[in-house]
């Protein structure tokens, strides 16, 4: 699926383990490049098996639109399940996604997410997006800094990237990776990763453009302390 990118990259955010959610959960690695004109729709779903934390999930509602060939806004909401417990209303965010044009065959876009937190302290978060495409070959990396508007919490590091290829008819099979970086003074330390296979498949012919991906994503390092894995399913609609 085509996924757009941006507006903003580099805030402040917590220290050690700080992203509520385990990494990848709710979330995906975006593209750089806008399309003036096109809604879109999309349901993202992140569930841990396995482990102290099997049965947590998180799904994420997003609603966008291509205001022009370079700006994408979106308005998402978020929802949480913790083991054992119903499912509550977290938070609502507005995105917008920036498009800066290619370099050295790269396309590069910035994002920015302001996060309206019910039950805590509003988040600001930023991103560098970076993707290349290259015959059937779409590369993305995403390098995040999140912000907690909180006193004494630093700048929040995190990456997600993507790799995938088309493989058959509208099928494309690929690897997508999610983890933390730490924070600026802390950077680099052991943290939690997920890495693992996604399908994407695209359905036509039905009006609005179709596009389904599912995955599972095996943990790295601090993230073998959360779960077993993590199970991922995207559902997108496109007009």
């Amino acid at each position: 699926m085509r996924f757009y990118a941006l507006l903003g990259a580099l805030a402040c955010a917590l220290p050690g383990h700080a992203f509520a959610s385990a990494p990848g959960m709710g979330d995906e690695a975006y593209g750089a490049t806008v399309e003036k004109g096109e809604a879109e729709i999309e349901a993202r779903y992140g569930a841990l098996d396995g482990g102290p934390d099997d049965g947590k999930d998180v799904l994420k509602l997003e609603a966008a639109y291509g205001v022009t060939d370079s700006l994408r806004l979106a308005v998402v909401g978020e929802f949480e399940k913790e083991p054992g417990e119903s499912r509550e209303a977290e938070a609502v965010s507005l995105e917008a996604i920036y498009a800066l044009g290619q370099a050295g065959g790269i396309d590069i876009a910035l994002y920015g997410e302001y996060e309206i937190v019910f039950d805590g302290a509003d988040k600001f978060e930023g991103k560098i997006l970076l993707q290349r495409t290259t015959g059937p070959w779409d590369f993305r990396l995403n390098l995040i800094a999140e912000k907690e508007f909180e006193g004494g919490k630093p700048v929040e590091l995190a990456y997600a990237a993507s790799a995938d290829v088309e493989t058959f008819g509208e099928v494309r099979l690929g690897v997508q990776a999610y983890g933390e970086l730490g924070t600026f003074k802390d950077f680099l330390p052991r943290a939690a990763h997920f890495i693992g296979p996604v399908a994407k498949f695209e359905i036509e012919g039905l009006g609005p453009e179709i596009e389904l991906e599912a995955g599972y994503l095996f943990p790295v390092a601090e993230a073998k302390d959360e779960a077993d894995g993590q199970l991922r399913v995207v559902l997108g609609i496109e007009f």
